[in-house]
């Protein structure tokens, strides 16, 4: 039973946190909400700091959850090769876009952006859980897809390859309204990840043609 009340105290201050801030959230309203004692706050976190932190590692749990599938979904494939590398890659950011234009990733999306924008020990928790390991992964794969041995130009292909993925999430209501759509239904979803797909396969196509082109 307490598990089930901290569990629900960490979702609903991450909520707070994610609209409000470190500064603007309160742990009275947050221990309302929760229908707990603010003494529980103070017990098991130390205070608002300390529950943000926490939040922090609640988020870092939750993307594990999300994103260990994302990348387990390519180990059917030879990741030694360049074609396992990049059916690899295809598959695990596919698989992420199925969370990022779901309604489960909107708890904490707004608490990680807050966090890109001006990071503090709270990202470096997030960052050091799976969102870390699925970048440095990610950038393994490119390297073996691509045969590219610039770690600059490695990195900086990762990041373009996962922003089209978490832009779905981060600019969903300009998405949304592009689209003309109040959803993103099974069709928009397919049609967002076969655009994906091609786009990993023009990326990853150029950077091979720009190593093949050097002297």
């Amino acid at each position: 039973m307490r598990r089930v009340v901290q569990q629900r105290l960490l979702e609903i201050a991450i909520r707070e946190f994610g609209v409000k801030g470190l500064e603007g959230a309160s742990t009275r309203s947050i221990a309302a909400a929760a229908d707990t004692a603010m003494s529980s706050i103070t017990y098991h976190y130390g205070g608002k700091e300390g529950l943000y932190l926490a939040a922090a590692d609640y988020i870092a749990r939750q993307m594990g959850d999300h994103l260990a599938p994302a990348l387990a979904r390519g180990e059917v494939f030879d990741v030694t090769s360049p074609e396992g590398a990049r059916a690899t890659i295809k598959a695990a950011l596919s698989s992420l876009t199925d969370k990022m234009i779901s309604d489960e990733s909107a708890t904490w999306a707004l608490f990680i952006v807050r966090e890109q924008m001006r990071p503090t020990e709270a990202f470096e928790r997030i960052y050091g859980g799976m969102m870390g390991r699925m970048l440095e992964k990610l950038t393994d794969l490119v390297c073996v897809a691509t045969g590219s041995r610039d770690s600059c130009t490695i990195r900086i292909v990762t990041i373009t390859l996962i922003g089209q993925v978490i832009a779905l999430r981060a600019s969903r209501a300009s998405m949304l309204k592009l689209l003309e759509r109040e959803s993103i239904d099974a069709e928009a979803a397919d049609l967002l990840k076969a655009r994906i797909v091609a786009n990993i396969d023009a990326i990853l196509d150029r950077v091979i043609s720009e190593r093949q082109d050097l002297p």
